[in-house]
């Protein structure tokens, strides 16, 4: 993120565990998009001189390349205040930015789909789902070993044989590995005649894409 965080509290007061949470939750957004350029939150009781209870508001502004913004703000249905409860507010408003963020990452990722030329890249070729982990073959035939957690977006289970990868090379107890995983094209889309004439796409992506 090029600029800190803007965090700020309107009639809630200040506290340690809500500042971490939160702070904890922006380093979890740069994990779903490289691309925020400033995150704004703001906390607030909207409600707070009603008669009728002072649930809390968690609004979340983040600025994208392009002039692009998206906007989240979470308020709970109103409750008595001796039930209204932040930490719940907090975790809902991040969690609804992380899909606004998918979904806007999803042109970027299909631009992506060009590889730089000493981009490390690859097909998945073997997985085993209930063991959590799986192999993929780069374009000069090596295999790689992942796990699940190498896995970027929390994507394990998007994955299937053919889908198209961009990853960092690593070494593991057995051999080669692959870290950061990045899927860049499912199986069967986007095919052309540059992808359909590469000796690296596995049948399985031939029979899917046909």
């Amino acid at each position: 993120m090029q600029t800190p965080l803007e965090l700020n509290f309107h009639d809630v007061p200040r506290s340690e565990w809500s500042e971490t949470l939160i702070e904890d939750r922006v380093a979890r957004l740069e994990r779903f998009s490289d691309q925020i350029i400033s995150c704004t939150v703001i906390v607030s009781q909207p409600h707070k001189h009603q008669h009728k209870g002072n649930p809390y508001k968690v609004s979340i502004e983040v600025r994208l390349p392009r002039n692009r913004r998206l906007m989240v703000a979470e308020e709970p249905n109103e409750v008595p205040s001796a039930e209204a409860n932040l930490h719940p507010v907090i975790v809902s408003a991040f969690s609804a930015m992380e899909e606004r963020l998918k979904h806007a990452g999803e042109p970027r990722r299909r631009d992506a789909l060009r590889p730089a030329p000493d981009e490390a890249r690859g097909l998945v070729v073997r997985l085993f789902e209930d063991q959590g982990y799986g192999f993929l073959r780069t374009p000069d035939g090596e295999e790689r070993y992942f796990h699940r957690n190498a896995v970027l977006h929390d994507d394990f289970d998007r994955l299937g044989i053919g889908t198209e990868v961009r990853f960092e090379p690593s070494t593991g107890d057995a051999g080669p590995a692959a870290s950061s995983l990045q899927i860049l094209n499912k199986p069967g889309e986007r095919e052309s005649d540059a992808t359909r004439a590469r000796d690296d796409v596995p049948e399985e992506w031939r029979s899917s894409a046909d």
